[in-house]
């Protein structure tokens, strides 16, 4: 009974917390919390806005490099009356380029009775070429041809079958069958908030090469040193001008105004198989 007096009377004499001190206790630690929310969201933030931005910037100098090797080789080797650039000022501008990939030929060796018929090009070696590469047919006196997708390649017999699509007209012997490069790169705005750089090859689907890319712009230096917007004569052209205008892939809300984060890039290609 003694020892139950003497925790009685210890309870009895123990202070609690007010309700007072309840909330004031329960406001700091929201403040604390709030705070430590805030840190992180605006940190999130950060790096979310620095990481679209490294895409960004990557995706557009991934397009300037393609872009300017491809019209760095411009030209090379091509079979006369092939331009080496076809312009055209769209607004953002569209460019195709034209060029052999090695300078290789072979001719035909027996006349197609058809469209349809496969290239016979008997005793030359054909290596050259590989499946699923672009080739391109041409008469050399009459300057005009057509690009095919080589199928099918038969090196023992040296012919090579084109893709199912028969051919514009049946060529003659003696026509040349050459390696041939045709690039075309333009802005897809279909979808406003997404325009994409897309490159296409002949008898194939445009692809996207780079996302969110808004603005494509070529200007030419012609050899009497004029520059323009579109080229008279392809022949002329020295140097290609260009730039592209890059954004980021999503809106921020911190810019109410242009919610899009850019970049823009440029460069010049002067023309060396010309």
């Amino acid at each position: 009974m003694q020892l139950f007096g003497i925790i009685t009377k210890k309870l009895q004499g123990a202070k609690g917390l007010s309700l007072i001190e309840v909330l004031i206790a329960m406001l700091m630690t929201g403040i604390i919390t709030a705070a430590i929310f805030k840190v992180y969201i605006n940190q999130h933030k950060n790096w979310t806005v620095q990481d679209e931005i490294t895409d960004m910037q990557q995706n557009a100098r991934a397009a300037i490099d393609e872009i300017t090797r491809n019209v760095r080789m411009a030209g090379y080797a091509l079979p006369l009356g092939l331009p080496c650039i076809k312009a055209f000022n769209t607004d953002p501008d569209t460019i195709l380029i034209n060029y052999s990939n090695n300078g290789d030929y072979v001719t035909l060796e027996q006349p197609m009775a058809n469209t349809t018929d496969v290239l016979h090009c008997d005793g030359q070696d054909i290596s050259c070429f590989q499946i699923g590469q672009i080739a391109y047919i041409y008469h050399p006196d009459s300057g005009g041809g057509e690009y095919f997708t080589i199928s099918d390649l038969q090196t023992a017999t040296a012919t090579i079958q084109h893709d199912g699509n028969p051919l514009s007209i049946a060529y003659a012997k003696d026509a040349i069958i050459m390696s041939l490069n045709r690039v075309k790169y333009f802005i897809d705005t279909t979808d406003p908030e997404h325009p994409n750089l897309m490159m296409q090859l002949p008898n194939q689907a445009a692809q996207i090469y780079a996302a969110n890319v808004e603005d494509l712009q070529f200007r030419y230096r012609m050899k009497n040193g004029l520059i323009v917007d579109v080229p008279p004569m392809a022949d002329d052209i020295k140097a290609v001008l260009f730039s592209l205008i890059a954004r980021t892939s999503h809106a921020d809300p911190d810019l109410p105004n242009d919610p899009y984060r850019r970049r823009a890039f440029a460069s010049r290609v002067n023309l060396r198989n010309m």
